[in-house]
């Protein structure tokens, strides 16, 4: 027979699973009180580890979701999400690798205009937010990404986005000299 869960791990276990949004230590400190608030999500883990939901931290922050290898089994039921222009990849891209950056320096690195309305639907979404004004003249906003962002991509921190070697073994980025090579550029003929 298994043991009893002390009291307060039941607190621990019970406000983050009725909680809409993922919680902080401090948030269900908030709702439980002081303790080993870390040992218990440790022990949560450690319980539910195996089973059909699992506790996991993101960014800092606690909440339960179905393990990888069973979500088929709930995608008849759940909204399929509205796919994201190129232009809104870039921009997110962008402001996940830059943070914090301004609408003109992502200009400047996409090469170019970025309409409002790609950052308008990036902070719908939950993805970015205005992070204050950069001290230049203008004082443009500047913006970087949310915790949701992190939660949304299965990230821990903005460190476990891949890097250029990570993106070059999947595939999604060609050498330099591979890209010249295959332009084929002859040379000008001379108009003497």
């Amino acid at each position: 027979m298994s043991q009893p869960v002390p009291d307060f791990e039941r607190g621990v276990e019970a406000a983050v699973f009725a909680s809409s949004e993922p919680l902080t230590v401090a948030d269900i400190i908030a709702h439980v009180g002081e303790g080993d608030v870390r040992g218990a999500l440790d022990m949560i883990a450690q319980r539910h580890a195996g089973t059909g939901i699992e506790l996991v931290e993101r960014g800092g922050r606690w909440h339960f979701q179905t393990p990888g290898d069973l979500a088929h089994l709930l995608r008849r039921t759940r909204e399929e999400p509205r796919r994201l222009s190129r232009a809104a990849l870039e921009v997110l891209a962008i402001i996940a690798y830059h943070e914090p950056v301004s609408r003109a320096e992502i200009e400047a690195i996409r090469g170019v205009q970025t309409a409002k309305g790609t950052l308008d639907v990036l902070m719908e979404a939950g993805w970015i937010r205005p992070a204050g004004r950069r001290d230049v003249p203008g004082r443009p906003l500047i913006y970087k990404t949310t915790p949701d962002f992190l939660t949304h991509f299965g990230l821990e921190s903005r460190r476990d986005l891949p890097g250029i070697d990570d993106l070059r073994a999947a595939g999604l980025l060609e050498p330099v000299d591979v890209a010249f090579d295959a332009l084929e550029l002859e040379p000008a003929e001379d108009s003497d």
